[in-house]
């Protein structure tokens, strides 16, 4: 049977695996508000355990999988459609990330799904917007371990948002090595800030909002380091980080430095954050930098609920078809083609999948819909350039792991099956891929089709076709590309297809 989609109003849960700490947080929308129900976070300093081949390390990778382990008891109750969990940046950048992806997942439980920069932003902004609601154009601000987020909005929506590989971690490990603090350390740690976040100055300028908002674990800690001290009510000033900086460089070390308000796990990249706050704050001419109540996590379990009430409604709409569609645009799509495509497939894939769940079923439509974006760029190999689009383009609401798996159709639904060997190890992917490939055949001609003339029936690991008698005489350019598509997925191995 099909997967039994929760109620939108119902307890939803978020993982957020940031580059410095892990947090659990779970939550409810009802009537337009959130409320929050529990809240876990470690500092698990991921971030740190990137080697210079890029590679996570081993010990990096035992305390996130622990803790995973120790969020899994905490998700007790909770179905995998009420459970939503992200990886951030260093697992954008971790080049063996997909082997501590499959152990990661195995400790949680439930997928986990890495987010591009830029739909990072995205979901940061929907948590701040909802727990902090305001009509005045604002600048938020989120400063993470390996990354840092900037985005300009108003209301519950975003007009800009960018992603910029700085961060706490990674600028305290290359400029304050042992923890150790100088001014010429703060200099250069603030010289390599700006050369990242330059380019961002034309587009955030203070015309354009008029407050500024600081999301997460940096501005959190040192407004409360600055309000604990009396040097401001909270307010991250370009006064107040001076002042910081200056009782870091006279402490001379993290080990020796007191500041009030600062909590034991913030303080060995306290100076990497407070060099980006500085750096911001000067560049972007940001007088104060006020804190911000929702971030990434809360925006996670919003846009999750928001995904369950298109669900609910039955019209299979949220923020990712609207990508769809932008993309059908910028790319000059068929859409009619499309149409034909993905109607098909879905057919089919109802008939011989009945219980795939609702995202399978939605990623085999966005795949049709976008399988020929690549004719843009060539019709030689068009289903190369496709996948590749679909793979790498911003997309909001989607994750990079959902692009992945997308593109994977993309790139099957023509030619030789050697080129996803890896992809059709995994059966629900394999009935995807042989719906979408027949749908192709079928509407190989442009034109219209007779949806219901063929079907197909699946018994173990075959797939028989039936069509009315005559069809086969009247159609003979679609039997012959049938027959060789019965003969390459035979050479596959992954299943069978059987015509009459």
């Amino acid at each position: 049977m099909p997967l039994t989609l929760p109620s939108p109003s119902g307890p939803l849960a978020a993982i957020d695996m940031g580059s410095n700490s892990f947090r659990l947080e779970i939550g409810q929308m009802r009537d337009g508000r959130y409320r929050r129900h529990q809240y876990l976070k470690e500092t698990v300093r991921l971030g740190a355990g990137l080697d210079a081949d890029g590679m996570l390390t081993e010990e990096a990778a035992l305390r996130g999988l622990a803790c995973l382990k120790r969020f899994r008891d905490g998700l007790a109750g909770l179905g995998a459609a009420q459970v939503r969990a992200v990886a951030t940046q260093t697992l954008r950048e971790a080049r063996n990330r997909n082997a501590f992806l499959e152990r990661a997942q195995a400790a949680l439980g439930v997928p986990i799904e890495v987010i591009s920069g830029r739909e990072e932003a995205r979901l940061i902004y929907a948590g701040v917007s909802h727990l902090q609601p305001s009509d005045a154009k604002r600048l938020v601000i989120d400063i993470g371990g390996r990354s840092t987020e900037m985005i300009l909005g108003q209301g519950r929506q975003p007009a800009q948002a960018e992603s910029f590989q700085v961060g706490s971690v990674s600028l305290s490990m290359r400029y304050f090595p042992e923890g150790r603090y100088s001014a010429s350390a703060f200099r250069a740690a603030q010289v390599a800030a700006g050369a990242e976040l330059e380019e961002a100055l034309a587009d955030y300028t203070p015309n354009r909002w008029h407050e500024a908002l600081g999301s997460s674990g940096t501005a959190g800690a040192v407004s409360e380091v600055l309000a604990a001290s009396g040097k401001t009510d909270g307010r991250i000033t370009p006064e107040g980080l001076r002042w910081l900086i200056t009782e870091c460089i006279a402490a001379g070390s993290v080990e020796r430095i007191k500041l009030p308000g600062l909590k034991p796990e913030r303080r060995a990249v306290l100076a990497g954050g407070v060099a980006i706050l500085y750096t911001l704050a000067t560049h972007f001419r940001i007088p104060e930098l006020l804190p911000a109540k929702g971030a990434l996590r809360q925006g996670v379990i919003i846009d999750l609920h928001d995904r369950l009430v298109a669900h609910h409604l039955a019209r299979g709409h949220d923020l990712r078809d609207d990508s769809v569609q932008r993309l059908q645009h910028r790319f000059a799509v068929d859409r009619e083609q499309a149409r034909r495509v993905r109607d098909l497939a879905l057919r089919w894939h109802g008939q011989i999948a009945p219980g795939a769940d609702a995202e399978r079923q939605h990623e085999l439509r966005w795949a049709a819909e976008l399988h020929e974006i690549g004719l843009m760029v060539s019709h030689h190999d068009h289903h190369r350039h496709s996948a590749y689009l679909v793979a790498n383009v911003d997309a909001a609401g989607f994750s990079q792991s959902q692009q992945r798996r997308v593109a994977e159709l993309v790139l099957g639904q023509r030619g030789g099956l050697r080129k996803i060997d890896d992809a059709l190890a995994r059966e629900d992917v394999a009935w995807q891929l042989l719906c979408l490939r027949l749908a192709v055949i079928q509407c190989h001609a442009r034109g219209s089709v007779d949806p219901g003339a063929i079907d197909i029936e699946r018994r173990g690991q075959t797939a028989y076709l039936r069509w009315p008698q005559g069809w086969a005489d009247q159609h003979p350019r679609a039997l012959h590309l049938l027959r060789e598509e019965a003969e390459a997925w035979a050479r596959s191995g992954a299943l069978s297809l059987e015509l009459p």
